[in-house]
């Protein structure tokens, strides 16, 4: 029998986290007495990995001290304000459609942005990790999406062939990183990224809801 997969970002496609991480960027800037960042450029860098975001939105490099201040930071604080919430965040229809897919066969995992210890707490306080073989966080890669090796990595450890997986995401960066790896991909407007955005990455589909999600991932069976 063939393996298929279908691979997740978090952030914005499994978990309504953006809120969340704009509250937590604001608190970690409070308690470092730095300038107010507008809440649209934080959501601006959801995607990237924490180093990456706050150098953008502090307008510096990435070994600059303050960023490694900020990361540290910001683990404490997710957990603090985010994972008590965490199942109210999760979208609608993500419950029944992850077990719908799994009933289908399919096998499924998590590619994201995120460190993986704040994937893992993070699914583990929505009720989702069980559901996932695999789960790839960004410091787990040399080059985090919308390079294709964390794509590469969920594959050679399920053992399935790219044009059997699918990738399911709410940026750019998670279709291009599809692109890279030969996979199909699924972008959920629902997110991060507008429709505009999604579409100049040209997505294999594109959906409005996880329903719509798991619609698609069968359709490419």
């Amino acid at each position: 029998m063939t393996r298929r997969c279908a691979i997740f970002d978090l952030d914005g496609t499994l978990v309504d986290t953006p809120r969340g991480i704009v509250t937590t960027f604001a608190a970690v800037f409070a308690q470092l007495d730095l300038p107010t960042v507008d809440s649209g450029a934080i959501r601006g860098t959801i995607g990237l990995p924490l180093p990456a975001a706050f150098a953008k939105v502090l307008g510096t490099s990435e070994d600059e001290p303050v960023v490694a201040q900020c990361v540290e930071l910001y683990q404490s604080t997710f957990r603090r304000i985010v994972l008590p919430m965490a199942t109210q965040l999760v979208f609608a229809g993500v419950y029944d459609g992850l077990r719908s897919l799994q009933e289908e066969g399919f096998l499924l995992a998590v590619a994201t942005s995120k460190f993986i210890v704040n994937a893992e707490a993070l699914l583990t306080a929505a009720g989702l990790r069980d559901e996932f073989s695999v789960v790839v966080g960004a410091d787990q890669v040399a080059k985090p999406k919308p390079d294709p090796e964390s794509g590469f990595v969920v594959l050679r450890e399920l053992g399935v062939a790219p044009g059997n997986a699918v990738m399911v995401g709410d940026t750019t960066h998670d279709v291009l990183m599809a692109h890279g790896a030969g996979m199909a991909s699924i972008a959920v407007s629902y997110g991060v990224h507008s429709v505009d955005q999604l579409l100049s990455a040209n997505p294999t589909w594109l959906v409005d809801s996880f329903p719509g999600v798991v619609a698609a991932v069968k359709e490419c069976s």
